[in-house]
């Protein structure tokens, strides 16, 4: 640190893929050319490397200084006496324990392996530089690895625990032929890419918000789960994700998420509950288009999960969730973030939108009329919501919908500001809100101001704290997160609603294709490869950002692909 890099193999790369799996070519400089692989094996939740010779002929020999540390993921490892170099040898296992509260790490290799401890130092993380992190870490070296592979090819799979595994080429080769036959099954690189989220999680089923730094997260799950599961035909795994989060209901909530440290669930989220509703009205139109019968006593168990949920919001529930007297969602206290516009630092929240927002009324509304096709009783509550929000969301100075409206708990105080919330008044959800001319408003305004090749702007380029670039320190990220910088996710809603005003046929479903989704998906080759990012900027050229690999992205392509394929109704 700094401006050292050593070896030298990132000169020597001549080509790079990710079809079937990652995988380099590098020239040796001696006529040898070696192929590197990587890919996890996630039945065995096992890493497979793998060296071979492609080119060359004489000696041809490799070596490989596994690099070790014992965190956690947000955290960085430094030198320190207490870890343990020692190594255990069983067969072709090498077994590390570096400290004693973790779990073990074995390599499967086919090597010749070397005990030589090192610790190297001051690696410099460039990308966490520019975020104004910690960056400079040291990592340990128990020893070293080396093949001939004049002789045969080099593999190494790496996994938790300390369980001997058989011989490391055929168990090496059974996992890539695995890999290689899961993978092909996909019908495209984006369904294949959703499949990366949906994990186990104790005894249940979950979705992973994002890689590498996200957990499951409430409202990611139930926004991108429709996407991931509803439309690829795993309806097994959305029943048993919806069936697992329907038991952590509380005061009509459901948890945004769980706190990273255990299982205790954080209930702050004003929509991530509505959300859950929508998935389950949706689930359920899945299963009975697919003929899948649903058991009356999961019925049952989601039932009453909306119910609660719906009764919950109609008394009220926590920081000032409620129904008003127009029926409307108000929310929010000082120093709450419950939308999905949620970032805060220290004791600034950057967006509070305290009040009437406008994406959870249209949810809210939708709630209703779906609870309402069981019980009569909501029926009415959705009507009055409907001529509530038709009468108090138009704003005639932007041809759109306020972004909240009674702010700050303030009757008639309405926020004008131009954000991409509204879209889903009139798409995104089962039931559009807002119809004819309005809804037309809503979406040429959205498209004028808000599109871009990579989603959609979370506030209009005239605003006055409009953000074009999401980089820099956590204070500077989070100022930009919903104050200009780009959403993929929400081209789902957006194409959804412009095909609502301009007419679901063949014609304007191939231009959504072309304008809209074609070049988003054009960005799985520039940055988290293979699938669509978190974020981009703001201003272009929409640099992609964030979380590299991000579930509710590809969710929503994913049912924007199989809403573009469906027959015309």
């Amino acid at each position: 640190v700094p401006d050292v890099v050593y070896p030298d193999g990132n000169r020597r790369i001549l080509d790079f893929t990710i079809v079937p799996w990652p995988t380099w070519t590098f020239d040796a400089g001696d006529g040898n050319r070696v192929v590197q692989e990587i890919l996890v094996d996630r039945a065995a939740c096992a890493t497979v490397l793998r060296w071979r010779r492609v080119a060359g002929q004489g000696p041809c020999t490799i070596e490989v200084r596994p690099l070790l540390s014992g965190r956690d993921h947000h955290a960085l490892h430094h030198e320190n006496p207490a870890f343990d170099f020692a190594s255990c040898t069983i067969g072709g296992n090498v077994v590390w324990r570096p400290y004693g509260g973790l779990p073990a790490i074995t390599a499967l290799t086919n090597a010749v392996w070397r005990a030589d401890a090192e610790w190297f130092r001051n690696f410099l993380y460039v990308v966490e530089e520019q975020r104004g992190m910690d960056v400079v870490e040291d990592l340990a070296s128990p020893g070293v690895f080396a093949w001939d592979l004049a002789r045969e090819e080099a593999v190494m799979v790496l996994r938790m625990g300390d369980a001997p595994y058989a011989r490391a080429l055929p168990s090496a080769a059974a996992m890539m032929q695995a890999e290689a036959a899961r993978r092909a099954a996909f019908p495209t690189q984006l369904a294949r890419a959703g499949d990366a989220y949906l994990v186990d999680r104790g005894a249940g089923r979950t979705i992973i918000a994002g890689f590498p730094w996200f957990q499951d997260w409430g409202r990611d799950t139930f926004i991108a789960m429709r996407g991931l599961t509803l439309c690829t035909g795993r309806l097994d795994d959305a029943e048993a994700i919806l069936a697992a989060w329907s038991g952590v209901v509380s005061e009509g909530m459901l948890p945004n998420r769980f706190a990273d440290s255990g299982d205790t669930p954080l209930y702050n989220s004003v929509d991530a509950s509505l959300w859950f509703v929508v998935a389950v009205h949706d689930f359920l139109a899945a299963a009975e288009s697919a003929g899948r019968s649903v058991s009356n006593d999961v019925r049952e168990t989601l039932w009453r999960a909306v119910v609660a949920i719906l009764d919950g919001y109609r008394a009220g529930t926590r920081y000032g969730i409620r129904a008003d007297d127009d029926m409307l969602i108000t929310a929010g206290e000082w120093g709450s973030q419950l939308t999905w516009m949620d970032a805060k630092q220290v004791d600034w929240v950057v967006t509070p939108r305290v009040g009437k927002a406008v994406e959870v009324q249209a949810l809210w509304i939708n709630a209703l009329r779906i609870a309402s096709a069981r019980d009569s009783r909501f029926a009415a509550m959705a009507e009055a919501a409907t001529v509530s929000f038709r009468a108090r969301f138009p704003d005639s100075r932007t041809g759109g919908l306020f972004d909240v409206v009674d702010a700050d708990h303030e009757r008639g105080k309405d926020d004008h500001r131009v954000r991409p919330n509204q879209i889903y008044a009139v798409g995104g959800l089962p039931f559009p809100i807002m119809e004819g001319d309005t809804a037309r408003g809503i979406v040429d305004l959205v498209e004028r101001v808000l599109l871009t090749p990579m989603g959609l702007r979370s506030l209009s380029p005239d605003d006055p704290d409009y953000s074009p670039h999401y980089r820099g320190t956590p204070l500077q990220r989070d100022s930009a997160y919903h104050r200009g910088t780009v959403w993929p996710f929400l081209l789902g809603p957006f194409i959804e609603a412009w095909l609502r005003v301009h007419g679901d046929n063949d014609a304007p479903r191939a231009e959504a294709r072309r304008r809209f989704v074609d070049p988003l998906l054009a960005s799985m080759n520039t940055y988290g490869l293979g699938h669509i990012c978190e974020v981009a900027d703001g201003d272009p050229p929409h640099t992609p950002g964030g979380c590299p690999f991000q579930a509710w992205s590809v969710g929503e392509m994913l049912r924007i692909e199989h809403l573009l394929s469906e027959p015309r109704p």
